[in-house]
């Protein structure tokens, strides 16, 4: 195995280590990263670690303070409501165009699961299967897309939305709405109703947003 492969994989490595714990809060905003700390924790040598942190800073969820000291990125109302509009964009696009070259059968059995998913949201497997299901729900619009360009936009989307959505993981009422929410847009994608199913996705990301806006703390308002 030569040098450069081994590198890369280290590289890898720290990166996806680092993104969920990002991801997950583990990593909290104002987060240090310091150079030789984050490399003997992930046992990795500087050179691979670095490339990670570039991964993460291209992303915008880490930025260089030093030339040896990063820190993970804050999240405020403002980055949210932002991260926010370019979804929407993407989003009721995307469903105008899985309404029409998707798999009806697919989304209508995903439509199914979300109909069944309301039930076991109030232990923590069940919300881990909710989200997994809303995954499994967005690789199936991807896939129906079939656009390259829409699908590296919404990763971009993603690797932040993934931040947010912690913000509403455990309201209750709105996880209820939620799957209700995504029952209604696999059903119109299943009787390929593109105008419905970009309604319907407007309506369950103008709920989302309103929700995750009131779970922030009042300081957070305006901040960047």
């Amino acid at each position: 195995m030569s040098t450069t492969v081994e590198r890369t994989r280290a590289s890898d490595r720290a990166y996806a280590t680092l993104l969920e714990e990002i991801q997950s809060g583990e990593l909290a905003p104002g987060a240090v990263l310091a150079e030789v700390e984050q490399a003997a924790r992930l046992g990795v040598s500087r050179t691979p670690l670095r490339e990670a942190l570039q991964q993460l800073s291209a992303a915008g969820l880490v930025e260089q303070q030093s030339p040896r000291v990063t820190v993970v990125t804050g999240i405020d109302a403002d980055d949210i409501r932002a991260l926010f509009e370019i979804r929407r964009a993407l989003e009721e696009s995307a469903a105008r165009l899985a309404a029409v070259r998707g798999e009806a059968a697919l989304f209508a059995a995903l439509a199914s699961e979300f109909a069944e998913a309301g039930a076991s949201l109030d232990i923590e497997a069940g919300r881990d299967n909710y989200y997994a299901l809303i995954a499994r729900f967005d690789r199936a619009v991807d896939s129906a897309v079939d656009n390259g360009y829409i699908a590296a936009a919404l990763r971009t989307v993603r690797t932040h939305l993934v931040r947010v959505r912690r913000l509403s993981r455990d309201n209750p009422t709105r996880l209820i709405a939620s799957v209700s929410e995504h029952r209604l847009i696999a059903e119109a994608l299943a009787e390929r109703d593109g105008d419905l199913a970009a309604h319907a996705t407007h309506v369950h990301l103008r709920n989302a947003l309103t929700s995750i806006l009131e779970s922030l703390p009042s300081d957070s308002e305006g901040q960047s």
